[in-house]
């Protein structure tokens, strides 16, 4: 099935142009091949083939045609990473749309900003949960005309299956004509990603800036088709799990989706035996405690063999890519991974090809301990603007502590600042409905990341910081301080407030009171006015505490404050925490009061 706007792709391994013609294209060439894998109702892990894939999603398609979805229309989907995003996802891209994703965390009044500023006309939820955020914000979305279920059925909303026969009553035809219409300048989707500061900003993405990136994938050899397994758990609302969805189907590979439960990731993964495993740090992080807390605890003879096992895995592997083992290495090895090596891989279902970090920073020590087991787990780096990533490493070349090296076709400079600038055709086209922020982010088709890095000697980039403050978690999720910081100084006694939580896996707040305020309080309640003693005063963070907890209840539980520090004194010039323009200076506080905020993570 040739698209009838543009020749076929030749780096693509089905000759699609754009993503609206890939679903179509897969079905035709690897029709009886295993597609999707998941857990139904019963617990059974059951699958689909990319022809009942295909038929699922035509079927869809039609059924959004049928609603009067128009060639440009915007879709929304709000849930969970499970078979029926993909399929809706396919489906509204195959249907000539702009798909639009919402995180199923993000609160109703987050729903409502996307939904508002999209312009979007129907969106797609997951279940009661999500459809309930959409119901209370719905009168504040006058463009919004149609409301999808994926699951279940009323609350004013379209079932799965409703859609589903709609479209079973439109001939096929209608679907090839129309994806066969998008041309690679059309838009794919809108991925909201928060800015430094103010609301956040829909990327635009085209379908050639998303084949583009598809194509350095496939050309890299990021992903295999055959027998390809991936365990995908990661939100498709994010462009990292997007790129893996297309990636699958575009090599024939097998897509297998987590239960939707954040304790079952590690079951997930012995049960499906993945060999490729797309994360973030916090996985792995938690999954090196797993391997490595019950020997630390037990200590003695077991710790020993342990550690000389692990050291065994370092040497072997090392020896491994400057040449091979000799006699005597390779035996010990074999008796390393036979005591404790082969444990380790088992966590990850003793099958892994490769695994990818990204969206933030991990330790290299994590690396190499994985790697010593038989476990690669490699880095890449990127962002929404770049239709998801700019740098890879690959098994056959990468190097720890670093995130790899540009893509085929991605030019990479460091600015005099040490900004990193992109330029290439997987650049976004620029923020919906923002063109002063598009415009400070492309300067001369050099898109200005924000993030600070350097190249080594051997043309690996590191990042070695960040121009905004953007705070990334342990679970990769980026997350705008600003706004919180602003809300969490409308309580009278708050002067300033530092929101910390980079690499951390939840959000916690150094605040400052107001002198005059706190001095007042004091005399109010009868307590001792020292600085100190109000700071330290229980009923003082009991109140804001519970402001917090208020502001909390407006922001995704990823983004909200778990626990509050109270400084015993302003910020100010002198003390080193503010510019002398009376900005706070956040690197500085953090430095400063690094002590304060490891023993807020030490309580639990």
């Amino acid at each position: 099935m040739e698209s009838a706007s543009v020749a076929a792709n030749p780096t693509s391994a089905v000759g699609s142009t754009t993503i609206a013609d890939l679903l179509p294209k897969a079905v035709e060439r690897y029709g009886p091949q295993r597609a999707v894998l998941y857990k139904d109702d019963s617990g059974q892990w059951v699958s689909r083939s990319y022809s009942q894939v295909g038929e699922i999603v035509r079927k869809l398609a039609l059924g959004l045609i049928d609603l009067g979805v128009e060639k440009g229309d915007k879709v929304s989907i709000l849930g969970n990473t499970r078979a029926e995003w993909t399929y809706f996802d396919f489906a509204a891209l195959t249907a000539g749309a702009t798909v639009v994703p919402i995180y199923q965390t993000n609160s109703p009044e987050e729903c409502q900003y996307v939904l508002e500023n999209s312009d979007a006309r129907v969106v797609i939820v997951e279940d009661a949960e999500q459809l309930e955020k959409v119901r209370s914000v719905r009168a504040n979305c006058p463009r919004l005309e149609h409301v999808i279920r994926m699951t279940g059925t009323g609350g004013g909303a379209i079932s799965m299956e409703e859609l589903s026969e709609r479209g079973a009553s439109r001939d096929e035809s209608e679907w090839r004509e129309r994806w066969s219409s998008v041309g690679p300048d059309d838009i794919c989707t809108f991925i909201y990603t928060s800015g430094t500061t103010g609301p956040p900003k829909g990327c635009v993405i085209s379908h050639g800036n998303y084949r583009a990136m598809l194509d350095m994938v496939v050309q890299k050899n990021v992903l295999e088709g055959g027998d390809e397994l991936t365990y995908l758990f990661l939100p498709l609302a994010h462009s990292f799990a997007l790129l893996i969805q297309f990636g699958s189907f575009e090599l024939g590979a097998t897509l297998a989706y987590w239960e939707r439960d954040p304790l079952r990731i590690m079951a997930n993964l012995a049960e499906v035996k993945p060999t490729y495993f797309p994360s973030v740090p916090r996985i792995f992080e938690k999954i090196y405690t797993a391997a490595t807390s019950a020997v630390e605890k037990e200590g003695g003879l077991k710790k020993r063999i342990f550690d000389w096992s692990v050291g065994v895995g370092k040497r072997y592997r090392e020896a491994e890519r400057s040449g091979g083992a000799g006699a005597l290495l390779a035996l010990q090895h074999r008796i390393a991974d036979r005591l404790v090596l082969h444990k380790i891989r088992n966590l990850f279902g003793g099958n892994l090809r490769v695994a990818v970090s990204g969206a933030a920073p991990i330790n290299p020590d994590i690396l190499r301990f994985f790697d010593a087991a038989g476990v690669l787990v490699l880095e890449g780096w990127g962002m929404t603007e770049t239709s998801t990533a700019a740098t890879i490493a690959t098994p056959d070349d990468f190097k720890f502590g670093t995130i790899g090296k540009p893509f085929p076709g991605v030019e990479l400079k460091i600015a005099e600042d040490g900004e990193i600038l992109v330029k290439g055709p997987n650049v976004f086209q620029g923020y919906y409905k923002n063109e002063e922020a598009t415009n400070e982010t492309i300067v001369d088709g050099w898109l200005h990341t924000g993030d600070l890095g350097e190249v080594d000697a051997d043309g690996y980039l590191k990042i070695t910081g960040r121009k905004k403050d953007i705070i990334i978690t342990a679970g990769g999720k980026n997350i705008t301080p600003a706004n919180l910081e602003a809300e969490i100084k409308q309580h009278p006694l708050v002067s300033q407030c530092v929101v910390i939580g980079d690499r951390r896996p939840y959000l916690v707040a150094l605040v400052t009171l107001d002198p005059e305020e706190a001095v007042k309080y004091a005399s109010e309640h009868g307590l001792d006015p020292d600085p100190e003693a109000i700071a330290a005063n229980p009923d003082v963070h009991a109140s804001i505490m519970a402001h917090v907890d208020q502001i909390n209840s407006k922001f995704a539980r990823v983004e909200q404050v778990k626990k509050v520090k109270v400084l015993p004194r302003d910020f100010s010039h002198e003390g080193g925490e503010l510019t002398p323009s009376m900005k706070v200076k956040r690197s500085s506080v953090a430095v400063k009061y690094d002590g304060d905020v490891e023993k807020l993570y030490a309580s639990g």
